[in-house]
């Protein structure tokens, strides 16, 4: 887990003024022994997943949405920012003022670890199933972004990222201009000026060591993706 303060930012575009330096949010639930603490492979994990639930408050209730994102990093202090849209028919964003606190949730791979799977059962039987995960959550003020070019700038990094390394990657200026004019016309853009930025990578790590091969034997024989992808990370931890 790391943590930080971004400098303060200036004015965003649609923010209606100068934001403070916000506080946390909210704390995740956050074990020493299940807090990733190498920040490349953190910064690896999310420009990875490329994608956030961003979580607001509408004065109500708690709303989400799922919006690409950009982690950057560019500034020279303070863990940066997340960069993002949304649909401009998506009333998210009409709920957010100013200075007004956010959390974005990166999801990566889960899977149900059965305590069938570790020696120590038929020793002791003192096991209960759990969940293996791995996520990233984000914390600070957010800024609604209505300017064309500010727009233009992020759905072009967005498209440069992931079209990279394709045969023939796709460019924005590769559609017509007033095409994309209207595209933009049709969402907003969002950035989080990060505050807290809290790793967890749930891979058994408070098991021993017979235990968790037991558990990494089993989901390897687990249908679906999700078992797979957790089996290899922890065996690269």
């Amino acid at each position: 887990m790391f943590r930080g303060r971004s400098k303060p930012p200036g004015r965003g575009t649609g923010s209606g003024g100068p934001r403070r330096v916000a506080r946390k949010l909210t704390d995740v639930y956050l074990p020493k022994h299940f807090a990733a603490r190498d920040r490349a492979a953190v910064e690896a994990f999310v420009d990875g997943v490329g994608a956030a639930d961003l979580v607001t408050f509408d004065g109500t209730k708690p709303i989400a949405s799922l919006i690409p994102v950009i982690w950057d990093r560019s500034g020279d202090t303070g863990p940066g920012r997340l960069l993002g849209h949304l649909a401009l028919q998506n009333p998210q964003w009409r709920s957010v003022a100013p200075d007004t606190l956010a959390l974005a949730i990166v999801h990566g791979p889960q899977a149900y670890v059965s305590p069938g799977w570790y020696p120590s059962t038929a020793r002791h039987g003192k096991v209960v199933p759990t969940w293996n995960y791995v996520s990233v959550h984000f914390t600070g003020p957010v800024t609604i972004h209505r300017d064309a070019e500010w727009l233009r700038e992020v759905v072009g990094r967005l498209t440069t990222r992931h079209e990279a390394g394709r045969p023939a990657p796709w460019h924005v200026s590769d559609a017509p201009p007033d095409f994309i004019d209207g595209q933009l016309r049709a969402i907003v853009g969002v950035e989080m000026a990060i505050t807290t930025v809290e790793a967890k990578e749930k891979l058994s790590q408070n098991r021993d060591a017979e235990d968790r091969a037991g558990a990494l034997d089993g989901l390897r024989h687990e249908p679906g993706p999700g078992a797979a992808a957790i089996a290899d990370l922890m065996q690269q931890r």
